[in-house]
């Protein structure tokens, strides 16, 4: 089970809760975090691991960060920047979930400072007085989750994969219509 980290109430304004994170995108900017080194030498706080490794921790790290930066955080920011008649509580009650289950997993695959932005991020949201607030929030929140996610790519071991080709679908095709399968 994922543990549940507090969620940040005593965020103050949103301004400050955009500064902040806007300044934990700037410390992880040119070097890496900890966090990220330590997952790539298979140092995970929880213990998480399939069957004593840390590559299903890399794998589900790396997962969750793609979809929260290319989905979760992107289609809301779009939401809030392209539709002015969007519902700013409803925005705010969707991505509370969604965010609050994603930081819970950052914490679970090794993350916990990131799990930690994403819980102030979602303080912040339940400050939001306006799509344009709620809608600067989530660009600071998915820039850093975008680097953050950028650092997890580099440690990632894609050589690994050099293992599992496959056979080009369309060339099976080719050479069953050419009567060379």
């Amino acid at each position: 089970m994922v543990a549940k980290a507090e969620i940040r109430t005593d965020v103050g304004s949103v301004e400050e809760v955009i500064k902040a994170i806007d300044a934990a995108r700037e410390r992880i900017w040119d070097t890496p975090p900890q966090e990220v080194l330590n997952l790539g030498k298979g140092i995970v706080p929880m213990g998480t691991g399939a069957k004593n490794n840390y590559l299903s921790t890399l794998i589900f790290a790396e997962n969750e960060l793609r979809t929260l930066t290319d989905e979760i955080l992107w289609f809301a920011w779009i939401t809030a920047t392209r539709n002015p008649d969007a519902e700013l509580r409803t925005l705010v009650l969707y991505m509370d979930e969604m965010c609050q289950y994603k930081a819970n997993m950052n914490d679970y695959v090794g993350l916990p400072d990131g799990c930690a932005i994403l819980k102030l991020y979602v303080g912040g949201i339940r400050a939001a007085t306006t799509l344009e607030e709620f809608a600067r929030l989530t660009e600071s929140a998915m820039t850093y989750f975008n680097r953050l996610h950028g650092w997890v790519d580099i440690v990632f071991p894609w050589g690994l994969v050099n293992g599992f080709h496959r056979v080009n679908p369309l060339q099976k095709i080719a050479d069953a219509a050419a009567g060379r399968a």
